[in-house]
């Protein structure tokens, strides 16, 4: 009898290898679960998609049966990025969805994102889709029906109404050979700009980079084209388009805080106030920046389902992550949509006439490091977390909505356990690079002792 592998139950989604992990029982046994989940909610519309990975239409059929078994009317919306499949629930008003993606991961993983009304399930939730398939515990209704249905032509009409173009640009889009680019470049044209397309064309293999645009690496053709073409920007998107990365006129890569501030500071000017959450790994320059232009910011827990949930609950106007996932709530749905983010972004620079460069000038300098990440037993990872916690809180202000921000004169330091690896994620910031390696090796030496003891 088939059984899953605790592992794929991340804390945001499900995850594994597509060929280990999602047999074509497993996959039928997920879909019954969540068919289950949904009916038993008061569910019965969802949508489905799935992203361009060679293993995704096999996934599909598999979970396809396993819902249309619980008694759901299942709109299928075929190849499509992330954010085109939560927009068919939210546009279309559907009670639930399933997107068949592993994001940014690579080739041979797979997964899946769930929708349960509009809000995407995470952490005791997809235990309990678990749960369900270890104990078989299913809805076995009747009045279960499939029916395909496309999306793209509705979410480019939307986003492209949704823009303005007062001035022509040139951009060059990076898809990573995910299906962020079928969306994006028809928006951008359709708005009247000049696209420069690179590895636009869907391929599950993912042949000419790894798709995540975090890693500098994955960005060198567009930073290459950015500045062989004079481009006014650089659009990346991650493998399933939900994330978003940029390079600026110079080809110099802009990090999710720096986006929100970008972002943050155009809806302030024409709102005047509103509340914007970023997680815990974000420059101490955004905290600072909302407040002086008249908004109010909300640090929070790192993971697309959590600030989702979180925007929510405050009814915050935009929420953003330095994985680039950007949220707007301002003119749009509340999801994390990296081609709407983009549309967002190049709508600024053609209302201003500034590039981003320009937009960030006054911004302070600061310095500082990517995420690092250091190994740490699965078992022993959170404890660890708050031995350091309680120690630096004797001397320093702690922060502990998600692992421990230490705050020192000069910068901070971030030590966090990862919720879906068996890693510390520690991240550091500071007015200059002296101080930058002296909070470091303060918090790594900490971490040191502590480990060992």
């Amino acid at each position: 009898m088939p059984t899953l592998n605790p592992e794929i139950i991340r804390e945001y989604d499900i995850r594994g290898v597509a060929d280990r992990d999602f047999g074509d029982e497993n996959c039928r046994l997920l879909g019954r679960a969540i068919g289950t989940m949904e009916r038993r909610a008061g569910q019965r519309r969802i949508t489905l998609g799935r992203d361009a990975r060679l293993h995704s239409p096999r996934i599909r059929d598999g979970v396809l049966q396993g819902l249309l078994e619980s008694g759901l009317e299942v709109t299928d919306v075929g190849m499509c990025a992330t954010p085109l499949l939560y927009f068919s629930v939210h546009h279309w008003d559907m009670d639930g969805g399933v997107m068949i993606t592993a994001s940014h991961n690579p080739a041979p993983d797979n997964g899946l994102k769930v929708l349960v009304g509009k809000a995407t399930i995470h952490g005791a939730d997809l235990k309990k889709l678990a749960a369900l398939v270890e104990a078989r515990d299913f809805v076995s209704e009747p009045g279960g029906r499939a029916a395909e249905r496309a999306v793209l032509a509705d979410y480019v009409r939307y986003v492209t109404a949704q823009i303005r173009a007062p001035r022509k640009l040139r951009i060059a889009i990076d898809a990573g050979n995910g299906p962020g680019g079928v969306p994006a470049v028809p928006i951008f044209r359709a708005l009247g700009h000049e696209v420069i397309e690179l590895y636009t064309e869907p391929d599950g293999r993912f042949p000419n980079h790894h798709p995540d645009p975090t890693v500098v690496a994955n960005l060198e053709d567009l930073i290459a084209t950015v500045r062989e073409r004079r481009c006014d920007v650089g659009i990346a998107y991650d493998g399933d388009a939900d994330r978003i990365g940029v390079v600026d006129e110079r080809g110099n890569p802009v990090w999710g805080d720096q986006l929100m501030i970008i972002f943050s500071r155009s809806i302030l000017e024409k709102r005047n106030s509103g509340t914007f959450i970023a997680e815990v790994k974000c420059s101490r320059t955004l905290y600072d920046d909302v407040p002086k232009h008249g908004g109010r910011i909300i640090m929070w827990k790192t993971g697309h389902s959590l600030i989702k949930a979180k925007m929510k609950e405050e009814n915050a106007l935009l929420a953003g992550e330095m994985s680039g996932h950007m949220f707007f709530a301002d003119r749009y749905y509340g999801f994390d949509d990296a081609i709407y983010s983009s549309a967002r972004l190049v709508e600024i620079l053609s209302e201003t006439g500034r590039h981003v460069g320009d937009l960030l000038a006054d911004v302070p300098k600061t310095y500082s490091t990517p995420e690092i990440r250091v190994e740490a037993p699965e078992a022993e990872k959170f404890a660890i977390v708050e031995r350091l916690k309680s120690r630096f809180a004797k001397t320093h202000e702690v922060i502990d909505i998600d692992g421990a921000r230490i705050n020192f004169p000069a910068g901070w330091g971030l030590v966090r356990a990862s919720n879906t690896q068996a890693v510390l994620v520690l991240r550091f910031e500071a007015e200059s690079e002296s101080a930058l390696a002296a909070i470091r090796s303060e918090v790594e030496g900490a971490l040191k002792e502590l480990t060992a003891a």
